[in-house]
């Protein structure tokens, strides 16, 4: 029993420093391509620089959920703090539709009033973003089949590292024909890659605030899960959601058949939810036709 959650402790660690190190990484590199946006007047930077900002804060949100699962739930916080994680997610996003709507509207603004670009800097900005990237990647990819968290951030790279390509084959571009217009073509097609994702992360995120279904669980195949473990006559009130991703709940109404075989029963259906389904917090209050009984002329088991 004592190997398992020494084993996860290990892979927890493990899989924190790769995620402070690439954090690191980024965060510096965020600060090099927003001052480097400046200096070169460049709307495509400004863009992925915007991108590179959700790799921070999916990287961030990571090391988050991480730190906030060792926390212990209390009296007044009965799951943890594990729902910050949502709220930053959902924060997140909405910073993301800020940033690709700046850049649209400037890039719109631009085609009308072209500016001199330095497209030199440019280039070598995106390969170091390239060579960040590439880093970055080599460095999560050890861990992203073992961690959900880990394999979340190692997708954010890989997104931002074709947005570094995107800005170094426009910088050349320019540099080859000096069409400066090709900037801002740049900067929205980074902006339009954004914000689908953007759009998914934030629906995601008020999925779980609104306690939706968690992805993965089929409500109906729950029920009929509980309905083959033997003594469970009927299901009712059932109710699956999440406190966070990967942290499924559920609570639910069981007409068994004889109370005296409860604890045989609840021993049985914990163990059909968590291999099927993977749930392993469930509140279930059993009931029997007695308790079904109809009180002021309504089932209490309806």
């Amino acid at each position: 029993m004592s190997a398992g959650p020494a084993h996860a402790h290990g892979d927890s660690s493990t899989s924190e420093r790769r995620l402070w190190i690439a954090l690191a990484l980024t965060a510096m590199f965020l600060v090099v391509e927003v001052v480097a946006s400046l200096l070169t007047g460049s709307l495509a930077l400004l863009s992925d620089a915007g991108h590179m900002a959700t790799d921070v804060a999916a990287l961030a949100i990571a090391l988050l959920a991480i730190r906030l699962g060792r926390r212990p739930a209390d009296s007044k916080r009965s799951f943890g703090y594990r729902r910050l994680e949502i709220l930053a997610a959902a924060l997140n996003a909405a910073g993301l539709f800020l940033v690709a709507g700046y850049v649209l509207y400037e890039a719109v603004r631009r085609f009308g009033s072209p500016q001199v670009l330095d497209s030199t800097g440019m280039m070598i900005v995106a390969a170091i973003g390239l060579v960040v990237n590439a880093f970055a990647m080599k460095l999560l990819s050890g861990g992203h089949e073992e961690s959900l968290n880990v394999r979340g951030a190692y997708l954010e790279v890989w997104a931002d590292f074709l947005g570094s390509v995107a800005v170094l084959i426009g910088a050349a571009l320019i540099a080859i024909t000096g069409a400066v217009w090709i900037d801002p073509i740049v900067a929205i097609l980074i902006a339009l890659w954004v914000l689908p994702r953007g759009w998914q992360l934030l629906k995601s995120a008020l999925h779980v605030l609104l306690e939706g279904t968690p992805e993965g669980v089929d409500p109906d195949a729950v029920k009929q899960t509980l309905l083959t473990v033997r003594g469970v006559r009927d299901v009712h009130d059932l109710h699956v959601w999440s406190v966070t991703t990967g942290v499924p709940l559920l609570s639910a109404h069981l007409q068994i058949e004889d109370m005296a075989d409860w604890n045989t029963i609840l021993a049985d259906v914990r163990e059909a939810l968590g291999t099927h389904h993977r749930i392993h917090h469930a509140t279930l209050q059993p009931e029997t036709s007695e308790s079904c009984a109809p009180m002021l002329g309504k089932s209490t088991c309806e």
